[in-house]
């Protein structure tokens, strides 16, 4: 079943760039931007991260954290972070646990070869922990972007 919008956010706790453990439970009463994707210090999650990382001041104003999650271990976050100059947290999901659960893992072809890998998605979890927006079909150029436009208008109330 995939997840939908109004639905609970799954909770988990995954390893952070400095081994220490993130809970999502621990931003309760905050906005979160968790987004998921292939690989650290390829084109597309490079153009991602970096459009989170140009954005961050605005989403810092509107009171939300970005969350980062691949299954690439801590050594290569915390190259990615310093290469990159990344101010939020990458989160490590090794077994792709997490991935799987927000149904962001399955399978994927490249260049004509079949293979299992983590998909380019983003969940808007709100202050109470429901996930408000889910974005399936991400293009990393402008995602940052349209993530904090998004939000902008989540945040407003309905007149």
């Amino acid at each position: 079943m995939a997840l939908e919008t109004g639905e609970l956010a799954p909770a988990f706790t995954l390893p952070d760039a400095t081994g220490k453990l993130i809970h999502l439970q621990d931003f309760r009463g905050k906005w979160v931007v968790l987004y998921f994707y292939p690989r650290d210090n390829t084109p597309g999650c490079t153009k991602e991260a970096c459009g989170f990382r140009d954005q961050y001041e605005a989403y810092e104003a509107d009171q939300a954290v970005i969350l980062g999650v691949s299954g690439d271990d801590a050594k290569s976050h915390q190259k990615f972070i310093a290469k990159q100059n990344l101010p939020f947290l990458l989160l490590s999901d090794l077994e792709n646990e997490v991935a799987k659960v927000y149904d962001a893992f399955g399978p994927k072809k490249f260049m004509g070869k079949e293979y299992e890998g983590i998909y380019r998605h983003t969940f808007v979890i709100d202050p109470e922990g429901k996930l408000a927006k889910i974005y399936r079909k991400v293009k990393p150029a402008d995602h940052a972007v349209t993530v904090l436009q998004d939000l902008n208008s989540l945040q407003k109330p309905a007149l």
